[in-house]
């Protein structure tokens, strides 16, 4: 029987800097820890240290330092990469050594932590000393995040994106890993093996992005066909409940999973009951504090929703302390691609697990929000009522002639519009339709074209 390999362990590290309170601090990790979760890991131990900055070439204090290093088995030295020289006499006496049978460690008892994730971004070297001081593989914020898009992408633009991100992320870090290695014999001759790796991802993203713009021509096209159709965009942090709202408000399968980035791809599901003209919802990629920028403008497809939509629904976790934070977040990358100028909502999920007392401070600081538990009926049908009501108050009352050679048009006026009466005359059938203006415009020049 084939057993299990055992769950991969992993101890936190976090640097609370002057501007940073503690609330903050330990949401942070928390959430960090989340992630880690989310890649499969287990969690083991945290360590945390204030310091004035994060640019120590070690990162943490010496003290610290040789903490963490006795978590993992490290020696808590940064040191020398070269090895160090050894007399005959050293020599004979290794070989000695390592001919004596030693006995085997105690199975888990024995186990040590194999990664060290921490909470920021770390430069090659500093990952580079923090490996030797502790022995084990070292992870910062942001090659988690990649790591977990470069699992959880599905589609084929999501993957191509996630592995353009990805290549970024890890080409500024070869000069660090590489072991510098010899020169090339043949094609590529006088290239060192770091010259070479470097020259295959720039080969290897041009042809991504070659891939990339031909499946977002698709994409564009997709969107394109729907640009005249009432559509909302749900937004938001991650594990904010946006799958848990989409789901409710659609009636559709969609994941909806307790992990950080359990969902990568853009869905767009009718609003249900259905309406005339119908209501467009798409659940987008979740936004996190310290989303790589590589990645935030690689997932062009899943915030061009964003910036196309009519409505956007700023999807937050009232239950969650630092929830303001998190809307900054979601404000700031939606105001880098220029989507702060759609129309909005707040909307302040989970609120069944707030108090009382929270849901009144919150109703004073929010007046205007949109109170409500995805998982509570009455809610998701009042969320309904005013996402209807927003668009109907954009609407306007037309007449419609369609010709009796053009009645195969009926249906795309159905599509666009609500019809509410109908009659006819010698010419065709006469519509009262009520619609956006752009698609009764829209209407008008496919009945008079030829």
């Amino acid at each position: 029987m084939q057993t299990k390999p055992p769950i991969p362990l992993a101890i936190l590290v976090g640097i609370q800097t002057p501007d940073v309170d503690d609330i903050a601090h330990e949401a942070s990790l928390e959430e960090l820890g989340r992630l880690v979760k989310t890649l499969g890991y287990e969690v083991v131990g945290t360590v945390s240290q204030r310091r004035e900055g994060t640019g120590a070439g070690s990162l943490l204090g010496s003290g610290k330092l040789a903490e963490l290093a006795a978590l993992t088995g490290g020696t808590g030295l940064v040191g020398s990469m070269a090895p160090p020289p050894k007399s005959k006499a050293r020599l004979r006496f290794d070989g000695a050594a390592e001919a004596t049978p030693t006995p085997a460690p105690d199975g888990d008892a024995a186990r040590k932590p194999e990664f060290v994730i921490v909470d920021h971004e770390l430069s090659p070297s500093q990952i580079r000393n923090l490996e030797r001081a502790t022995g084990a593989q070292v992870l910062d914020r942001t090659g988690v995040i990649v790591e977990i898009f470069h699992r959880h992408a599905n589609t084929r633009e999501a993957k191509l994106q996630v592995e353009m991100a990805r290549l970024k992320y890890v080409a500024p870090r070869l000069r660090e890993s590489s072991g510098g290695g010899g020169r090339q014999q043949g094609p590529g001759a006088g290239e060192s093996t770091l010259d070479l790796d470097r020259r295959k991802i720039r080969d290897r993203l041009a042809e991504l992005k070659d891939q990339l713009e031909a499946v977002q021509r698709d994409s564009d096209q997709r969107r394109s066909a729907r640009r005249d159709q009432l559509r909302v965009a749900l937004v938001g942090y991650t594990n904010a409940g946006k799958s848990s709202l989409m789901r409710a408000l659609t009636g559709s399968q969609v994941l909806v999973e307790d992990k950080l980035f359990a969902t990568l791809d853009t869905t767009v599901r009718t609003l249900q009951p259905e309406t005339r003209p119908r209501v467009l919802v798409s659940d987008t990629v979740g936004f996190i504090k310290q989303l790589p920028h590589d990645l935030v403008a690689s997932f062009r497809s899943t915030l061009a929703e964003a910036l196309e939509a009519s409505l956007l629904l700023f999807v937050v976790d009232a239950s969650d302390p630092t929830y303001e934070a998190q809307l900054e977040v979601s404000r700031s990358v939606l105001r880098e691609i220029g989507a702060d100028v759609v129309p909005s909502r707040l909307v302040l999920n989970k609120m069944d697990r707030v108090v009382a007392a929270g849901r009144a401070a919150l109703i004073e600081k929010h007046p205007d929000a949109i109170l409500l538990s995805a998982h509570a009926p009455e809610d998701v049908s009042a969320l309904r009522d005013t996402i209807i009501a927003f668009f109907e108050a954009a609407m306007v009352e037309d007449v419609l002639v369609l010709p009796y050679a053009k009645q195969g048009l009926i249906g795309e006026v159905y599509d666009s519009a609500r019809v509410l009466s109908e009659d006819y005359d010698e010419t065709g059938r006469v519509l009262k339709v009520r619609g956006l203006p752009g698609a009764i415009t829209r209407l008008r020049r496919s009945l008079a074209a030829n």
